[in-house]
C-alpha cells in the first residue's frame, strides 16, 4: 500500500457497488489534480494526488477481499472476475496520474513545456484548507454561496481519509476540510483568507 493513511487493512463492510462508484470518483479527480500540479507546478496537489492514489489502493484491496470472501463457486468467480477488471483498470488510470505528478520531481528543464505554456490560464484547481476558526465552518456550501460570493467551485472536499466529489450545495463544512476548488486567481486569494479566519465570510 502506498502512503501512511492504508498501512493497516481491514475489512469494511459495504457494498461492491458502492465501492466502485467511489473508485470511479476518484480516478476522475485524480487525473484533474494530476494535470493541475503539473500544470501550475503546484506541490500540495501533488500531495493530494499520492493521498488518493493510496485510497485506491485501499479500496481495490477491499474489493479483493469481498471477492475472495463472496467467491464459492465456478459461476461466482466468472461473475466476480469483470469486477475485479473494474476495480484494476480504476487503479491503473490512479497509478498513471501518480506519475504524472512524480513529473514535479524532475528540474525544471527536463518537463513538459506545456506547463509554463497554461501557467496563465484564468482558471486554476487549488487546494484549500479550512482553518477551526473560519466562519465558514458549520455552514453549507449552497448557505454561503461559495461560488457567487467568491468565484470559486468547490468540486471536491476531504475530509480525514475520506473524500466527497461534486459536493451538494447541502454539505456542511467542518474545521480541518480540504477544499479542492477551480476557478480564477483572485477568486482563489479572496476564498483563502475567509477559509483561513483572516476575514469574516460576508453576510
Amino acid at each position: 500500500m502506498k502512503g501512511e493513511e492504508y498501512e493497516e487493512v481491514e475489512y469494511e463492510p459495504t457494498s461492491v457497488k458502492n465501492l466502485l462508484v467511489e473508485m470511479k470518483d476518484t480516478s476522475e479527480l485524480i487525473v484533474d489534480l494530476a494535470y493541475a500540479a503539473i500544470m501550475f507546478d503546484s506541490d500540495e496537489l501533488r500531495t493530494e494526488v499520492k493521498h488518493l492514489e493510496s485510497r485506491m489502493d485501499f479500496l481495490r484491496y477491499q474489493i479483493r477481499m469481498i471477492a475472495l470472501m463472496a467467491s464459492r463457486t465456478r459461476e461466482d468467480s466468472e461473475r466476480l472476475a469483470g469486477i475485479l477488471q473494474v476495480a484494476s483498470a480504476a487503479e491503473t488510470i490512479s497509478n498513471a496520474a501518480g506519475d504524472m505528478a512524480d513529473l514535479l520531481e524532475q528540474r525544471i528543464e527536463a518537463r513538459p513545456f506545456l506547463p509554463f505554456v497554461l501557467r496563465e490560464a484564468e482558471e486554476r484547481i487549488r487546494p484549500v484548507y479550512l482553518a477551526k476558526g473560519s466562519s465558514m465552518v458549520g455552514r453549507g456550501i449552497e448557505e454561503l454561496k461559495v461560488e457567487s460570493e467568491t468565484g470559486m467551485r468547490v468540486i471536491a472536499i476531504r475530509r480525514g481519509p475520506r473524500w466527497t466529489y461534486d459536493p451538494p450545495g447541502g454539505t456542511v463544512l467542518k474545521g480541518e476540510d480540504l477544499l479542492i476548488v477551480r476557478g480564477t486567481e483572485d477568486g482563489y486569494h479572496r476564498l483563502t483568507r475567509y477559509a483561513t479566519g483572516e476575514e469574516g465570510w460576508p453576510g
